[in-house]
């Protein structure tokens, strides 16, 4: 497994980093992103939106816990999950029945890890952000299966 490190100075790069990973997107992909509030977690979801060309305003679905954003034209629909209020709660995951949604959308998930990694077999993509004192954010991609050889194709790491 290849980690990749990137820091991003202010929210506008962070908001083009998710551009760039929502670019990479398709149907059946899981994004798993991880981090302490405040972090980014939300925005760099709407750069992976405004990347993939979904409709929507994206913003934290804490309280409705999913949303989803249809793809315009012939693009691949989003389904924005924040699993916090699950606490793991894997009874609760399986109601949201996200995987049937991984058959037509791309997953991304705010505080899923160790919980939305059983949606996939092995193929899935960990982001974790930090944000520095300085508010510079720092992302590390930990891609996992067949997202090993697309991250480095995708030479996100600038």
């Amino acid at each position: 497994m290849t980690q990749v490190s990137v820091e991003l100075p202010t929210p506008d790069d962070a908001m083009e980093f998710g551009r760039v990973l929502g670019r990479l997107l398709r149907a059946g992909d899981l994004v798993l992103l991880a981090g302490p509030l405040g972090a980014g977690k939300t925005t760099m979801t709407r750069g992976i939106a405004d990347g993939m060309g979904v409709s929507g305003r994206v913003s934290s679905p804490t309280f409705v816990l999913a949303r989803v954003h249809p793809a315009r034209e012939a693009g691949v629909p989003l389904v924005h999950v924040d699993a916090y209020r699950l606490g793991g709660d894997l009874a609760q995951l399986d109601d949201l029945d996200l995987d049937t949604e991984l058959e037509r959308a791309a997953l991304v998930v705010e505080w899923g890890e160790g919980v939305a990694e059983r949606l996939v077999e092995d193929d899935y993509l960990v982001v974790r952000l930090d944000r520095r004192p300085d508010d510079v954010r720092v992302v590390e991609l930990e891609p996992h299966g067949a997202w090993v050889a697309r991250v480095s194709e995708a030479r996100l790491a600038g």
